[in-house]
């Protein structure tokens, strides 16, 4: 009992979400990886049948949006997986000096 007292509510929760963010990461990076490799060898497949010059910049278009959209996703992806480290430090270190009292932030805001 005494410990449940004296846990930190914020640390028992953020635990179980960045291990569960830092086993999802990788997996995720290699499956945006794929299928935007599959995506854009069928778009460019696309591009290579197309005979009309509307249908060619049609398909053009949709590569481009795709190869933008896929670099976009894998940025952030790798943002968030570089980015995890500081967060958790900065949030060990709030955590640890308590920054005042528990919840004082909570206090501060004004409803």
């Amino acid at each position: 009992m005494y410990f449940l007292l004296t846990a930190n509510p914020f640390e028992t929760v953020s635990k179980p979400i960045i291990s569960l963010l830092d086993m999802a990461l990788v997996p995720a990076l290699a499956i945006v990886g794929a299928l935007g490799a599959i995506y854009c060898i069928i778009l460019g497949a696309k591009l290579a049948k197309a005979e009309e010059p509307q249908d060619r910049e049609k398909a053009k278009n949709s590569l481009k949006n795709a190869i933008v959209g896929f670099v976009l996703i894998f940025v952030l992806i790798v943002v968030l997986k570089l980015g995890m480290t500081a967060m958790q430090s900065w949030m060990n270190s709030n955590i640890s000096t308590g920054g005042g009292t528990t919840g004082s932030w909570i206090m501060g805001l004004r409803l």
